[in-house]
């Protein structure tokens, strides 16, 4: 028994010198420093200071064999069969390390024969010819780790899955989509701007339009036509002309790293831009107003030439190494044919009037209640669950977006399948789960109701709108007698716009006029709760009805709203984004709304549930306001 637990020590004290010997052949062929180097490099380095001969074993094949990721031994238990394979290795690399040595003691004969340019040559050569590979153990293991990123994915996200797949899908915008497949399926398909609230569907009829109209008979898109997509507030344009992702740009050889094999030639590089990756297609930039007015500009000499023209002072065009496609490019530009369809929640007035010009106009209409609530019923189809009556309505309180509406039902959903648990039943959304959705999310309803069958002296509904979303304006003013008679002041919302404080004044001349009163004889304060701005002229009826209340102490009737400016002369003039505001009056609850005549051509005549009611002058609007006739003041 002795004799045999000295032989296994004989053998172990064999393999530990064969182990040292290896060691000290590496720190011989690397170096101190280079060894400790490269242990670390491969993670090593508690490997070969263990005290465990397997361990140190491990260590020396990592470094050998160059490979972090090795664990396991080759030779699973046979540690002298590990070391002799070891030494074949150690002997390999030995034997490589000689021939590089060789070569080395050639290079530099070479170099001394020779250029130095040429020793570049010469090694590159070399190299090439013994094959050399440019990875190594780091590299291979961020490879790996880059593939398995890729077999790990989340599951699409829900608003992708509820995004309309086709034009059929787009709910409230048949006169937009029949708009604009009239002006892409035609053989002279036109720019076009969209012009509408966010959440409406612009982009996705955009993109399902060109689908249908590809490779139809008389269409001018092929069939693999692209659709590029961008976001009009990312585009920027450099003044050096650096870069432009939109238009192209040129990298020069110094600066801006051209291909390798063209710096080195000094040749500059350009690079197409999103225009003529469009070319034969659509190029789509959303919110298109927010562009620079500089790139605005480019762009349209862009639409007019269907070409890129780049420049740069690095281009010789008589150098011979140039490319022949590199020519071509500075010589005749890149080609750029293709439609450009913008779209924006902007006024049209804030969209360059050159590019208008060169642009027919499509109107996405604000989405009603019933077709958020439509919106709420397909998506919930698509998503496989069931809903609780009454959640489109609720939905359609809060949002007049579709894109807002699938993000509040899913928001719903979600916490209606947390409650569930492991339960097999079908999901069933309910309006407690809206609600808790809504009070997560801090949602305010978009126009709460406000109608009421009172009456109140100094309040008054007004119509407004803003981003093509109507709203209600609700105006109190209060009047007292002026301590001084003819010296009484007025006071009105700072953050009220210039055209409303206009049409103050406006008011208080056909004040004057109407019930012969002096505006100067009160102290008046107006306020517009909720300190909203007024853009335009269309609170000037709502102001000077406000007043006469206040003055006259006649009740106004709250189920009413106006809307229209008002001339010196007491005359109610159209406005505009009629539509939207008669919009907002129904969702207010609202059963009366009194508008300017001319205006009257702007509302359809389907409309329900909502009287309206056309004035040419302001008197026409006192029997529909006011709750007793207005007599003039002594």
């Amino acid at each position: 028994m002795a004799i045999r637990r000295n032989k296994k020590d004989q053998q172990n004290r064999a393999l530990y010198w064969k182990v040292e010997n290896l060691y000290q052949s590496l720190d011989s062929l690397y170096g101190t420093q280079g060894l400790v180097l490269r242990a670390s490099k491969l993670d090593a380095i508690d490997l070969i200071k263990s005290e465990r001969l397997e361990e140190r074993i491990l260590g020396l094949r990592r470094i050998l064999a160059e490979d972090p990721t090795i664990n396991d031994l080759k030779f699973h238990g046979d540690l002298e069969m590990e070391t002799t394979y070891l030494e074949d290795l150690l002997a390999e690399e030995s034997a490589r390390r000689s021939v590089e040595a060789e070569w080395q003691k050639r290079i530099q004969e070479k170099v001394d024969q020779n250029y130095q340019v040429y020793v570049r040559d010469l090694q590159t050569q070399l190299f090439k010819e013994q094959n050399n590979s440019p990875e190594n153990a780091r590299t291979l293991k961020k490879l790996g780790f880059l593939e398995k990123m890729e077999r790990t994915g989340l599951n699409r996200s829900a608003l992708d899955l509820l995004r309309p797949v086709g034009i059929t899908e787009l709910v409230g915008q048949d006169k937009a989509v029949t708009a604009l497949l009239a002006k892409l399926n035609t053989p002279f398909p036109q720019h076009l701007i969209l012009y509408g609230p966010p959440g409406v569907g612009k982009t996705s009829c955009a993109r399902l339009a060109l689908e249908m109209v590809k490779g139809r008979e008389g269409s001018c898109f092929a069939e693999e036509a692209p659709f590029i997509e961008v976001d009009g507030t990312t585009l920027r344009w450099d003044p050096r002309e650096a870069t432009n992702p939109l238009l192209g740009s040129v990298h020069d050889p110094i600066y801006q790293g051209a291909r390798s094999d063209l710096a080195e030639a000094g040749i500059p590089e350009p690079k197409p831009g999103l225009v003529t990756e469009a070319h034969g297609g659509i190029l789509f930039i959303d919110e298109i107003g927010e562009m620079e007015p500089a790139l605005q500009n480019k762009l349209l000499k862009v639409l007019e030439d269907k070409r890129v023209y780049f420049e740069s002072s690095y281009y010789d065009p008589h150098d011979e190494r140039v490319p022949q496609y590199i020519k071509k490019i500075f010589e005749k530009g890149l080609p750029a044919d293709f439609i450009l369809v913008g779209a924006t929640t902007r006024s049209r007035e804030t969209i360059s009037p050159a590019l208008r010009s060169r642009c027919m106009e499509v109107f996405f209409e604000p989405l009603t209640p019933r077709h958020i609530q439509q919106i709420v019923h397909n998506s919930a189809n698509k998503l496989g669950i069931k809903i609780q009556p009454g959640v489109e309505e609720l939905i359609s309180e809060y949002t007049s977006e579709g894109r807002s509406a699938n993000k509040l039902l899913v928001d719903a959903y979600a916490l209606a399948l947390n409650e569930n648990g492991a339960s097999s039943e079908a999901v069933m959304v309910t309006n407690r789960h809206v609600h808790q959705a809504v009070q997560y999310s801090r949602i305010t309803p978009v126009i709460p109701p406000m109608a009421m069958d009172s009456s109140e002296v100094g309040r008054i509904m007004g119509l407004g709108a803003h981003h093509y979303h109507g709203a209600i304006l609700e105006i109190e003013a209060v009047a007292f007698p002026a301590t001084n008679h003819g010296e009484g002041s007025i006071r009105f919302n700072d953050t009220a716009g210039t055209m409303a404080r206009d049409s103050l004044f406006n008011a208080a001349s056909v004040l004057r006029q109407d019930i012969a009163a002096n505006i100067k004889d009160y102290d008046l304060h107006i306020n517009i709760v909720g300190g909203g701005k007024v853009d335009g002229p269309s609170a000037g009826a709502a102001l000077y009805l406000v007043i006469v209340s206040a003055i006259t102490g006649v009740p106004i009737r709250q189920n009413v709203a106006i809307t229209g400016e008002i001339s010196l002369r007491g005359k109610v003039k159209p406005v505009g984004a009629l539509w939207e505001k008669v919009q907002a009056a129904r969702q207010a609850g609202l059963s009366k709304v009194l508008l300017p005549a001319a205006n009257l051509k702007d509302i359809p005549k389907s409309i329900k549930g909502l009287e309206i009611v056309p004035l040419e002058s302001i008197e026409q609007a006192y029997p529909h306001i006011f709750t007793a006739p207005i007599t003039q003041q002594s």
